[in-house]
């Protein structure tokens, strides 16, 4: 067979199997980046297990499209031999736009590159049909962006409850809200014209605990969310499992034995029904501890003293460990990440839910990394894991 008809027949394979693997490659070095630097480009070879000659493509690359720098002036090893010079995240040139939609409000943020919260704001609800609520989103990024000009926008992250179909980047449906097959992403990115990205916020949550958090480096990693929401993620060597359609993680209506809360679906005790903030706030409510709807109040009450608020919060977190504990039992995890208020900032619920776990597990159960902006994080961490994953389709180079 003549060479050219050779070349013709098997060239689209190959050409395809080098670019994924460059994407891998980049993938690895930027990721390297981010844990280890400032870090010379022969530690990432090692890190990484790519060659010396590749790993300087790819910070080359990389540092053409504004992702990474040189982070200081040459080193020599005993004075002698060719200089190492560090390569470090370029994390004041960029940013990535957060935004998650929770029951009462959206918070809209700005975060760089590493995970950091550079800004961000509470949007209340006037009212939550999808329309207003991301046309207010937008509105709401535009007054932080213009807060940062000299900033540049990579993309947009979403992190809603319910059930999310992370590849059309649609809402598919949020009981609490009413939402039912919303296009977040068409809808969002004709207000914002940014990429934008979309998953379920427990997901959102296991990127970011991956990526900026306690878990990174875990080999499996099982995220639970408790707040008026009930959902959980699960993520095996750097991969999050969605299912078909992204319906992975949806736990809301597990039974809780002994649970007497009535739910939405017509059965009583299911776990979202127990374990919502709604329900945490209409219990303190009719115990005299606050009159309001915000599960905050409830955690100040307890941190000021109230034995009351204290023992329903510490109930809440012994009933999510009872939880996480049936699903440590299905899963069988590395680490468990738990995001609940009591877990969070009240003195004693993580012993309880720990307790509730058991001991011979308890040690591998966390609370949030992110205590003061789990809800900017998870909405950041949705672009940034698109961004960390590919950086090659999601980098500036690329928009």
């Amino acid at each position: 067979m003549p060479r050219s008809a050779a070349s013709t027949l098997v060239s689209p394979v190959p050409r395809a199997a080098d670019s994924d693997r460059r994407r891998t490659s980049a993938s690895l070095v930027l990721r390297s980046v981010l844990e280890h630097g400032p870090v010379a480009r022969s530690t990432i070879a090692r890190l990484t297990g790519l060659s010396p000659a590749s790993v300087t493509e790819h910070c080359a690359r990389l540092t053409g499209l504004g992702l990474i720098r040189e982070s200081a002036a040459p080193r020599r090893s005993g004075g002698v031999g060719r200089p190492h010079v560090p390569v470090d995240l370029d994390d004041a040139r960029f940013l990535v736009a957060g935004v998650h939609v929770a029951v009462p409000y959206t918070t809209v943020a700005l975060l760089d590159l590493r995970g950091r919260v550079v800004a961000r704001r509470e949007l209340r609800h006037e009212r939550t049909d999808p329309g207003r609520v991301l046309a207010r989103a937008a509105e709401g990024l535009g007054a932080l962006l213009a807060g940062v000009p000299d900033r540049r926008p990579l993309a947009v992250g979403v992190a809603v409850g319910g059930w999310v179909d992370r590849e059309t980047g649609t809402v598919v449906e949020h009981e609490l809200l009413g939402w039912r097959d919303v296009p977040v992403r068409e809808l969002l990115g004709a207000r914002t014209g940014l990429p934008v990205h979309v998953d379920g916020h427990a997901r959102a949550l296991v990127n970011g605990e991956r990526l900026f958090g306690r878990a990174r480096g875990s080999r499996s990693v099982l995220h639970l969310f408790v707040g008026n929401v009930v959902d959980a993620a699960f993520a095996t060597n750097d991969e999050v499992h969605h299912g078909p359609r992204s319906a992975a993680g949806a736990i809301g209506h597990l039974p809780v034995p002994g649970g007497t809360e009535p739910c939405a679906c017509g059965g009583t005790g299911c776990l979202q029904a127990e374990l919502s903030e709604r329900t945490l706030c209409r219990r303190a409510r009719a115990a005299g501890v606050t009159d309001s709807a915000n599960p905050m109040h409830v955690v100040a009450a307890a941190t000021a003293g109230s034995a009351v608020a204290r023992r329903l919060l510490v109930e809440r977190s012994r009933m999510t460990g009872r939880a996480a504990g049936l699903l440590l039992d299905v899963l069988n995890p590395e680490t468990v990440v738990v995001t609940e208020v009591g877990v969070t900032h009240v003195e004693g619920c993580l012993g309880a839910l720990r307790e509730a776990v058991g001991t011979t597990r308890s040690a591998h159960v966390l609370p949030t990394s992110f205590p003061d902006h789990v809800l900017a994080t998870a909405g950041g961490s949705v672009a940034l894991d698109t961004l960390f994953r590919d950086p090659l389709g999601a980098s500036p180079g690329a928009i």
